[in-house]
């Protein structure tokens, strides 16, 4: 690891003037991708912004649409959240299946969806619950946000401060773990409203978290795990690595899209 600065501002406006005046500084959230990419020279900034003692960004609030989320919340809050729970209880579970309870307890929702692994859980969430991801500049709706492998809707020096994310009639998360990386190797979150179904899949793609209409479709005519069973996705974008190859990993998708709707359904 090269020598860097660290600063830890107490207000926004500081740490987003922070990475204005240096471009090759990088935020620090939960820390539990930076760090490790540091610890193997991957990135070398000049400067890590710590965000941790700026006030606002941690917390959960009931709003009417539904939930809010800060940046700076960590799994383990969402997870242990009566609100969360109350309004939707599948984003609690997903919170509580992330990692082991070392990254449950450091990782941040905010860090996870700015880093945006293809592997990552909570940009199923965002993206079949179509949430919007709030800025210190503006509000991104999930549907903008990601752009492709390790790619994002934010700019330069742009700053997430919360998520909000609406109420559903049903909703419920299943994924497929990595045995030693507990990342998901296929992870499918349904969201149903009285308009539709929207069902997004994480850790299979080689461009990162995508909505899989086709199932989508079948679902809003008949919301249940048997009308999952005639479905195929197409493998032709979907990882293949010693871990399992393309046409697995489609498999793993339909059978988790079929839990995932079992748990909606309760």
């Amino acid at each position: 690891m090269h020598a860097f600065d660290y600063q830890r501002p107490s207000a926004l406006s500081d740490a987003a003037a922070a990475l204005a005046s240096d471009p090759e500084a990088k935020l620090l959230a939960g820390g539990q991708t930076l760090l490790p990419t540091l610890k193997q020279r991957l990135a070398q900034p000049t400067a890590l912004v710590d965000l941790s003692r700026i006030p606002g960004l941690v917390g959960i609030t009931a709003i009417p649409e539904g939930v809010s989320i800060g940046a700076m919340t960590r799994h383990a809050q969402v997870a242990s959240s009566s609100v969360v729970r109350a309004v939707l209880p599948a984003l609690a579970d997903l919170a509580g299946e992330i990692g082991d309870a070392a990254v449950r307890n450091r990782g941040t929702i905010g860090g996870s969806l700015a880093n945006d692994d293809p592997t990552a859980d909570y940009p199923s969430a965002v993206l079949a619950l179509n949430a919007t991801v709030v800025t210190d500049r503006r509000e991104i709706p999930a549907g903008a946000y990601f752009r492709g492998l390790f790619e994002t809707a934010l700019a330069e020096g742009e700053i997430i401060t919360r998520v909000d994310f609406p109420k559903v009639e049903r909703a419920g998360y299943a994924k497929f773990r990595n045995p030693a990386s507990r990342y998901a190797m296929a992870g499918v979150f349904v969201a149903k409203t009285a308009a539709e179904v929207r069902v997004a899949v994480t850790g299979a793609s080689q461009s990162g978290v995508f909505l899989w209409e086709e199932a989508g479709d079948v679902l809003t005519s008949d919301f249940s795990p048997a009308a999952v069973e005639s479905l195929a996705l197409d493998p032709s974008d979907l990882m293949s690595d010693l871990h399992g190859s393309a046409e697995y990993r489609a498999q793993l998708v339909k059978v988790m899209c079929k839990r995932a709707v079992a748990k909606a359904l309760g």
